[in-house]
């Protein structure tokens, strides 16, 4: 009989600001430690934590807090420029861009289709119809409002 062993290790980080952006970086996650944190902060932004003009931790902070390299960082913070929703000045550092939230909720309507498509692919391979996970949805969504 083999005996596995079963390694879970998570970093939570709190960058304190006028409130905390909380990030949670999962070394289980299959996604890359810089697309995490990428996926994170544009979550901030959608839910209103991080608002348009507010100035986002350094990179050398963000790394420092979250226990990363400083080059993840600065791809996080590449890539949130480069999609729009950060701007960096020269010596001032990053900050919110102001955000087109139709864009937002449209690519996040079309990631959460993929995961749904993705349930429905895994849901067939146990004889689970399209129907069945429809109505399994409604009861979450029950659950969750009731």
């Amino acid at each position: 009989m083999r005996a596995y062993q079963v390694y879970c290790v998570y970093t939570i980080c709190t960058v304190e600001r006028d409130g905390a952006l909380f990030i949670v970086i999962s070394n289980s996650d299959p996604a890359p430690m810089h697309r995490q944190v990428t996926d994170q902060v544009k979550d901030a932004i959608a839910r209103g934590t991080l608002k348009a003009g507010e100035k986002l931790p350094s990179i050398r902070e963000m790394s420092r807090e979250l226990r990363l390299s400083p080059i993840t960082i600065k791809r996080s913070y590449r890539d949130l420029e480069q999609e729009g929703y950060i701007v960096t000045r020269a010596g001032l550092g990053s900050f919110v861009a102001d955000v087109d939230f139709g864009r937002l909720k449209d690519e996040k309507r079309d990631e959460i289709a993929g995961e749904l498509g993705r349930i429905i692919r895994m849901a067939a391979g146990y004889g689970i119809s399209p129907a069945e996970v429809g109505k399994l949805l409604e009861k979450i969504t029950e659950e969750d409002n009731g």
